[in-house]
């Protein structure tokens, strides 16, 4: 169903509510002060708001501290996921919880610059731009591994789906429209970044550096890179796929050729052992093989989530602000 825009045009002004969704694992030990700071931005700049606060099954003492900040700041709701579901789909629950005139997705370990909020909300209020993105000017004090893997992946984007992600970042800004555009997509396989690049919309990017984080360390492991990466590349293009194809071609002449070969060999009366042969054209069919298997595996397990359609998240708990249940 289209989103009826005409039903949520609104006006851009001073009274126009902001509402700041994050989502939180394993943040107990500042996430405290860390809304402490976004907060004084807003309030210095006299910004309307509420905070959407998503904690992802945590662990530790998060939700504890998400409780304190819900039971004592009204412009507050506390959600907590009934486990740990992924950035991903707490994003998600904050988004359709939010009910602000322009919406605000950034990390809880500041290393979103709130300094950068005011202008982003200007761009909004008064350049008339939908979306604010945030892009990366550095990487900060990422690990090289995973920043060449990083540049790879948004390369094999880019030429795979003609979505520059680039520089891109979670940081952003979105109007109502925006977000409720995005709220249509119903896909299992969530993957914001591509998700939101892909609606369009009139944009507008600012550049920031990645600041360091304020405690703790990062919650991304290489695996749980990997698997994002994965989920990416096969929700937004088929080319895998088709690549089987070209795999298949590609050995399809190769064995042409090789077939031309041990006949006028055999013909000319030059016919040698080919055992070293046999065993390396057995290894690279076989390893293509299984490859080939394994990317229509991918697919077939995207196809197998969606056709289940369980929920993206389950909410075990919410808190809106002075303590009131959702």
């Amino acid at each position: 169903m289209a989103t009826n825009e005409n039903a949520i045009t609104h006006d851009r002004t001073a009274t126009s509510k902001l509402s700041v969704v994050i989502p939180v694992y394993q943040e107990g030990s500042h996430i405290r002060s860390s809304i402490g700071v976004i907060e004084a931005v807003l309030t210095d700049n006299k910004i309307l708001y509420e905070f959407i606060l998503v904690d992802d099954g945590s662990r530790d003492n998060t939700w504890q501290e998400l409780k304190i900040l819900a039971q004592t700041n009204k412009n507050i709701t506390a959600i907590r996921l009934s486990r740990n579901f992924g950035k991903e789909s707490a994003l998600c629950a904050g988004l359709e919880y939010a009910d602000g005139d322009m919406i605000l997705v950034m990390d809880s370990d500041l290393q979103h610059p709130p300094s950068l909020i005011p202008e982003m909300v200007t761009a909004w209020r008064e350049e008339g731009y939908d979306v604010i993105e945030g892009i990366k000017n550095t990487r900060g004090r990422e690990n090289p591994i995973y920043k060449a893997c990083a540049k790879f992946f948004y390369y094999i984007i880019y030429k795979t789906s003609d979505i520059d992600l680039g520089q891109a970042s979670d940081y952003k800004l979105m109007d109502r429209k925006v977000v409720e555009a995005w709220k249509e997509m119903q896909e299992r396989a969530i993957f914001f970044r591509g998700m939101s690049a892909w609606l369009g919309f009139e944009r507008k990017q600012i550049g920031f550096d990645v600041a360091k984080r304020v405690n703790g360390s990062t919650k991304w492991s290489l695996f749980r890179l990997v698997r994002l990466a994965a989920n990416a590349i096969t929700s937004y293009t088929s080319v895998p796929l088709h690549c089987i194809t070209v795999l298949g071609i590609l050995m399809f002449i190769g064995t042409i050729v090789l077939g031309v070969q041990t006949l006028i060999m055999k013909f000319s009366g030059r016919a040698m052992d080919g055992f070293t042969t046999v065993i390396l054209l057995q290894l690279l069919i076989g390893s293509s093989i299984m490859i080939s298997l394994g990317m229509i595996g991918i697919y077939l397990t995207k196809i197998y989530k969606e056709v289940k359609a369980r929920p993206r998240y389950l909410i075990s708990k919410c808190i809106k602000g002075g303590d009131k249940k959702c």
